[in-house]
């Protein structure tokens, strides 16, 4: 009798979560993984890094801080 318990709170357990699971899908709200970022490399340390953070410099370059925008302007 006990495991017939069990195994009905399993069953009610997993259709909750279905159900909650189904109306995120119906309202649009899916873990949708983040857009792949275009990656720049640093001419001093060779360090990979996305656009938006890196540190332009002279003519057209991208650092990866302040200080090696300093460096690769020499």
């Amino acid at each position: 009798m006990k495991y017939l318990l069990v195994l009905a709170v399993i069953v009610i357990a997993y259709l909750l979560w279905r159900g909650a699971r189904t109306r995120d899908i119906q309202r649009g709200r899916r873990d949708t993984p983040a857009l792949p970022q275009d990656m720049v490399r640093c001419p001093v340390c060779s360090v990979h890094l996305p656009r938006p953070d890196a540190v332009p410099g002279a003519s057209g370059r991208l650092y990866c801080c302040a200080e090696h925008r300093r460096i690769g302007g020499n």
